[in-house]
């Protein structure tokens, strides 16, 4: 458990930065929902001088824009794009850090096996990422209920804004395996951002053509908001579709990572 407490620890100020930044930018998100509602008519008369195609890749849905599922669902679109930076980097960067730190050969000839290494260095990496949707989700609710006067289930409500979680679960095993193929990470930033926006891009391009095929290929489209609305639930091929890239790039990480070999530090 050493090494769970020890990235813990090592990641602990960013986790606190990324909460911040949950916390806030939902809260000031949902500020902008009185603004929206305090005249529906004019709103409506300005989002439809968007073309459609522009309003379906904006995520905007003139039908419920002016509820709060509505107005929340639009949000998730980016609020999933900001959680999967956060996962991707995660993990990307546990192990490439040792590598480019040069404790890797340290750390694997202490009486550990690898196995255990990474096993301690996933759950920390959950840890991590279950503790900001904690704050994320409080913050959400809290928000909702001071900038609407309407009632709302709360457990739709938690459903939604769950779906964070669930999208960074897909970055953060792609993150892991990107880090036992690539030899040496010296940025995680240049490998986590372009593999996260290709991924928002095809959402996007989703959004236009409306393509079933496409919306197995990113985890940006896996998540109807209507769709968990009417039936209380995810859609579970899609739930399906992720889990097994989930476990796909676990097991594929774990199977390199155990016959990888490890470059002593200078």
């Amino acid at each position: 458990m050493n090494i769970y407490f020890q990235e813990l620890r090592f990641y602990r100020r960013v986790t606190l930065i990324w909460m911040a930044v949950f916390a806030v930018g939902i809260f000031g998100y949902m500020s902008l929902f009185t603004a929206f509602t305090s005249d529906v008519s004019a709103t409506l008369k300005l989002l439809e001088g968007f073309p459609p195609v522009v309003r379906a890749a904006l995520g905007i849905r003139l039908e419920t824009f002016f509820t709060i599922f509505g107005f929340f669902g639009y949000m998730l679109t980016y609020l999933w794009l900001v959680g999967a930076i956060q996962a991707m980097n995660l993990g990307t960067g546990i192990l490439a850090k040792e590598i480019s730190g040069k404790t890797a050969d340290f750390l694997l000839s202490k009486p550990v096996s690898r196995t255990k290494v990474l096993a301690s260095k996933l759950l920390a990496t959950l840890t991590l990422l279950l503790a900001t949707n904690i704050v994320f989700v409080s913050a959400a609710y809290f928000s909702a209920r001071v900038f609407t006067t309407t009632t709302f289930s709360f457990r739709s409500f938690v459903l939604v804004a769950s779906t964070v979680f669930v999208v960074q679960l897909f970055f953060l095993a792609l993150g892991y395996l990107i880090s036992v193929i690539v030899p040496k990470i010296k940025s995680v930033l240049a490998f986590s951002l372009p593999v996260v926006f290709g991924f928002f891009i095809v959402g996007l391009l989703d959004s236009v053509i409306g393509s079933e095929a496409i919306r197995y290929v990113t985890p940006f489209k896996y998540f109807d908001i209507q769709y968990i609305l009417d039936h209380g639930s995810y859609d579970w091929k899609y739930v399906i579709t992720e889990a097994v890239v989930v476990i796909v790039c676990i097991t594929a990480t774990y199977l390199i990572y155990l016959r990888k070999d490890i470059q002593a530090g200078a």
